[in-house]
């Protein structure tokens, strides 16, 4: 793999100490799954390294957001860091089978059993770009079917309705007495700690290392490494 360009994985960054350990764990797992492969860790803000700096070490590089939907740092942000060099842009992690695969199982891990009354809270950023919510509502379809048929309303801790608080009440007017919300984060922040505490019963962990999102990640590595030319950012 050494032509290979490298993976620079690109975080949003936060304050709180576990994100970066996170996704740093999640690299790991995307090197354990493609040896000899450079994978490389940058943010967008709030830690380093930078994405400037990390893009000034490397030759050839495919930037792969580790973000959920496109929105302002996936439309304007990656692309206007890329201006003027050979690195190419990975489609968003998107309402892909393995994101569905990972938000199943870690609502499992927290101890979501198939029941009378269930609905499901599925827990996001949020955006105002109304592709964002789309791709989001999408994730939420994919999700209740992967679950049986449980209803899953997607809800935002910014900038977006409804909030995760109004959509527990939504599903409780709907006689669900079982609501567990489903941390759609690549890692704990801010956002994440928010929407769990809004859990009436239960509430799972973000996505973080699961190994369907790192095959997810080299997923939209090889799709970005492959595609000529570079396809506009789609919602899949």
């Amino acid at each position: 793999m050494t032509d290979a360009p490298t993976l620079l994985a690109v975080g949003h960054g936060s304050r709180d100490p576990r994100a970066r350990a996170t996704l740093s764990r999640l690299l790991d797992r995307v090197r354990e799954l493609r040896p000899g492969l450079d994978v490389r860790l940058a943010h967008i803000e709030l830690n380093a390294p930078l994405l400037d700096e990390a893009l000034a070490e490397v030759e050839h590089a495919v930037l792969v957001p580790l973000l959920l939907a496109p929105g302002h740092h996936v439309t304007h942000d990656l692309p206007a860091a890329l201006a003027g060099t050979p690195a190419r842009l990975a489609e968003p992690l998107g309402a892909h089978p393995l994101l569905v695969e990972a938000l199943a199982d870690r609502l499992t891990e927290a101890g979501w059993t198939p029941g009378a009354g269930d609905g499901v809270v599925l827990a996001s950023a949020g955006s105002r770009d109304p592709r964002s919510g789309a791709v989001t509502r999408r994730i939420a379809a994919r999700l209740g079917e992967r679950l049986g048929g449980v209803p899953v309303v997607p809800a935002y801790a910014s900038a977006a309705a409804p909030t995760v608080p109004e959509a527990v009440r939504a599903l409780t007017a709907r006689g669900r007495h079982r609501i567990a919300v489903a941390s759609c984060f690549t890692a704990p922040g801010l956002f994440a700690t928010r929407a769990a505490a809004h859990a009436p019963w239960l509430s799972s962990a973000p996505l973080g290392a699961h190994p369907a999102l790192a095959r997810l990640v080299l997923h939209r590595y090889d799709q970005a490494r492959t595609t000529h030319p570079a396809r506009e950012l789609a919602a899949v």
